[in-house]
């Protein structure tokens, strides 16, 4: 990966950083960051001992780096206690976290120029993800600020966004050099195996998949 251009580590990175910012003012301030923020930097390191990017294993490491938040998440939502905490949330901030899908798909599209993700990974082929990134502002100030949109328009643009990501997350992993690849035989999926790029699959996906979650259920059971 000593090939890619420097302007797509800022990117990406900075990416991150916005994400963070957004998701510690969205969870008020809370010091649960500091979770996330070690949760990071155990990837940082494992990926940077080229752990991720061995293939010939079963089953694939790369579950590793997507499995322990989906569960953590799914677990916060089961708890009582969970679910009291993520009611205090503030349901504007995450809406608007969305934005970060808009550097995410570039850098993707980058990584496809520079023959480290296929191009159906990329808004050129079947990932419409980007479409959520450039609606969340709009979404932001008219369901919040303006109360324009309803309840029932603001849960569409969560479910679809839900879709959305689900379709992205399983062709980037059925277009990993696995047993179980079907997409992207001309150019593996391989960018997302090195540091910084495994923070996608252990945190952005994640995060935005927590913050829809949390608004759907907030919109769900408001009056």
């Amino acid at each position: 990966m000593e090939h890619l251009p420097l302007y797509i580590y800022v990117v990406f990175v900075a990416t991150v950083l916005l994400s963070i910012g957004m998701l510690y003012k969205a969870i008020n301030y809370s010091k649960a960051i500091i979770a996330v923020l070690a949760w990071l930097a155990l990837q940082a390191v494992v990926s940077l001992t080229g752990f991720y990017t061995v293939t010939n294993v079963m089953p694939p490491r790369f579950g590793l780096l997507l499995i322990p938040p989906v569960i953590f998440i799914i677990m916060l939502f089961l708890a009582k206690k969970g679910k009291a905490v993520i009611d205090s949330f503030d349901v504007k901030t995450l809406t608007l976290l969305h934005i970060v899908r808009i550097p995410v798909e570039l850098t993707l599209y980058w990584l496809f120029l520079h023959k480290a993700t296929p191009g159906i990974m990329t808004f050129e082929g079947r990932n419409f993800d980007i479409l959520c990134g450039l609606t969340a502002p709009i979404v932001y100030y008219f369901g919040y600020v303006k109360n324009v949109f309803g309840k029932k328009v603001l849960i569409a643009w969560n479910i679809i966004c839900l879709l959305l990501l689900a379709n992205i997350a399983v062709i980037a992993v059925l277009s990993a050099p696995y047993p179980s690849q079907k997409f992207g035989f001309e150019q593996p999926n391989i960018a997302l195996f090195y540091f910084p790029f495994v923070w996608l699959p252990c945190f952005l996906v994640p995060g935005v998949l927590f913050a829809h979650l949390v608004s759907l259920r907030r919109l769900i059971i408001s009056k």
